[in-house]
């Protein structure tokens, strides 16, 4: 079955940059999309970014664009989100999320990480 584990949160403060990491395992991946999202307390989880495991294409939310860079390491069946100039807006459960799909949509998503907490102090 599939696993993802996410690594890597932890408190910062403004400015400063995090690497989230999510190893998979269960399957060959080739043919799937891996995505970044994230839930804030009192909102609802939204999308972050996503990458084709076999292109590397990738796909960003508007408010990380810039800041965020998703990769993949096919190697070490990893996925990575370098979050660079951090705001405390971006403070939130960070879950790593496996589907086979379209890259661009938010939807169909059917494998779920546990959650890694990202806490950024101002």
């Amino acid at each position: 079955q599939v696993q993802l584990v996410e690594s890597g949160g932890g408190l910062v403060q403004a400015g400063d940059s995090l690497r989230l990491s999510c190893a998979a395992s269960g399957r060959t991946f080739s043919d799937y999309v891996m995505g970044w999202f994230r839930q804030a307390p009192g909102k609802e989880r939204e999308f972050v970014a996503a990458i084709t495991w076999s292109g590397g294409s990738t796909y960003y939310a508007d408010s990380v664009k810039g800041r965020f860079t998703i990769s993949r390491d096919n190697t070490k069946i990893t996925v990575y989100l370098q979050m660079n100039s951090l705001k405390p807006e971006d403070t939130a459960v960070y879950y790593c999320a496996a589907k086979i799909g379209r890259l661009s949509s938010y939807r169909a998503y059917n494998y779920w990480g546990q959650g890694t907490q990202v806490t950024v102090s101002s």
